[in-house]
């Protein structure tokens, strides 16, 4: 005979308590915390993967299943400072915040931007945008809405949508990394060209275009090669630690925003001559989700020490290689113009 299953477990921005020994009721394990939930309280139920469901048990009645005996016996538990149904508001919310500035970053950049250089090539001033460029800002608008989507999704308990929907962006993901590293040398070809033929009154202005384009490759390689890293750590983490997934799909991305800052023209910037203020804004962009774990949890969470260990040596290089001779001997013998 099958042993029953457990009853699917409240969502974790209830008001809970922090278990003890001997106590029974509903208790789940949500990032490393075991709490009890009043039964009384009347809730949304959500799917159990929400919570991972190898690490709750439902009492009274029945065998203690899973973790859960140790957690009860041996009482090794850090205590949740903070409860009630503010505190989970903000729990639930605070990622899609996150996701929203995302998208409003790139809004505030791109579409100035975008609309001035329209212009210019209306006006005969530059020649028409590649078609991996179309290609290319179609994916990573797609992606940003799928993300934003996707953290209103868990917010609102809807997780089966959510799994569904990240079908979407598990496509999405792999195809801009691909796309983007086509983009890279289209662009830096037709700037390349351009200086080429330029007359020799606009010659030192080319050659100057050329040199920050350069410097703007160390940036994109980064933005490249990181996000492939991280997406695929937080992928492999989806179904055994949704709390470093959910948080790495919105760190594996951050790490794109520095396209947007740069575009935003009423901002202070420190380039072309130094890339300070593009980590700088990543860093104020991803501040509030990281000061609110902190509050919370009383702890750093895991998914940004891996962040930081990610991170650390590719900035350390751009910044090691930005603007300087060898560097930009390198990158035309990388590009092969």
């Amino acid at each position: 005979m099958a042993s029953p299953q457990p009853p699917k477990p409240r969502h974790p921005y209830l008001r809970m308590h922090q278990i003890r020994s001997g106590q029974t009721g509903q208790i789940v394990c949500y990032e490393n915390r075991t709490y009890r939930v009043l039964p009384t309280i009347p809730s949304k139920t959500v799917d159990r993967a929400t919570l991972g469901a190898r690490n709750f048990i439902m009492r009274p009645g029945g065998e203690l299943m899973t973790t859960a005996t140790q957690t009860l016996a041996g009482s090794n538990l850090r205590r949740d400072f903070l409860l009630g149904k503010r505190v989970g508001l903000i729990d639930r919310w605070i990622y899609v915040f996150t996701a929203a500035v995302f998208v409003m970053v790139v809004l505030a950049g791109f579409i100035p931007d975008s609309f001035a250089k329209v212009a210019a090539v209306q006006a005969g001033e530059r020649p028409p945008f590649p078609l991996v460029l179309h290609i290319h800002a179609l994916l990573m608008g797609s992606y940003l809405l799928v993300l934003l989507s996707q953290t209103v999704l868990v917010a609102t308990g809807r997780v089966g949508q959510h799994r569904r929907l990240g079908i979407a962006g598990m496509v999405l993901a792999p195809a801009l990394v691909v796309v983007g590293f086509i983009l890279v040398p289209t662009m830096y070809h037709l700037a390349f060209a351009a200086a080429e033929a330029a007359p020799a009154a606009l010659k030192s202005k080319m050659d100057a275009g050329l040199a920050r384009a350069e410097n703007t490759l160390l940036l994109q390689t980064r933005i490249g090669l990181m996000f492939a890293i991280l997406l695929i750590l937080g992928l492999r983490a989806r179904a055994t630690d949704p709390g470093f997934h959910k948080r790495m799909m919105i760190l594996s991305i951050a790490v794109a925003l520095p396209a947007g800052f740069d575009r935003i023209a009423w901002i202070p910037t420190t380039l072309p001559e130094r890339p300070i203020s593009p980590d700088l804004y990543v860093l104020l962009a991803i501040a509030p989700m990281f000061l609110w774990d902190v509050f919370r949890n009383r702890t750093i969470h895991r998914a940004y020490w891996v962040w930081l260990a990610v991170a650390l040596p590719f900035t350390l290089a751009v910044h090691a290689l930005w603007d300087t001779p060898f560097w930009h001997s390198a990158a035309k013998i990388i590009i092969g113009v």
